[in-house]
């Protein structure tokens, strides 16, 4: 069974009520809801973790090694500041997504650099909380063939 941790950065606890006309109502736990029971469908299991520290983050990639085939990662504005979390995706040799709920190339310049996507299989971003759903099935696929 294929399993895949799903790691949200900082912020992302905010869901639901930060910036809606941006990130929409949905909530993180309702995010967490949504990829169970997709998991259970597609016969996938999930690990779910959010932090708003980024060595915490770190640490949740490093444990990944040896527990899990894959990781979608949401790092929120890690993504465009954080070599330490594209450092250790490198390290644990694990295939990474690079996950957003909206679609950053639309919004200001400085979210257009991301660290993690020089290390991840992909990214998939604009889709808000379908984009997690999105990520299983290209995770699944990716580690399948």
């Amino acid at each position: 069974m294929t399993s895949v941790l799903i790691l949200n950065g900082p912020n992302l606890n905010l869901l639901g009520t930060r910036q809606p006309e941006v990130y929409g109502t949905t909530t993180l736990d309702d995010i967490e809801t949504l990829c169970k029971n997709h998991a259970e469908v597609t016969g996938m299991t999930v690990e779910f973790h959010q932090s708003n520290h980024e060595g915490t983050l770190v640490d949740n990639i490093h444990n990944a090694r040896g527990r899990h085939d894959g990781i979608i990662l949401n790092a929120g504005a890690y993504t465009h500041t954080s070599i330490a979390l594209m450092d250790a995706i490198s390290s644990v040799e694990l295939p990474a997504i690079e996950l957003h709920l909206s679609n950053v190339h639309a919004r200001e310049t400085f979210r257009h650099q991301s660290y993690i996507a020089r290390v991840a299989v992909g990214l998939i971003c604009g889709f808000g909380a379908r984009g997690y759903v999105l990520a299983m099935d290209a995770m699944k696929d990716h580690l399948e063939h």
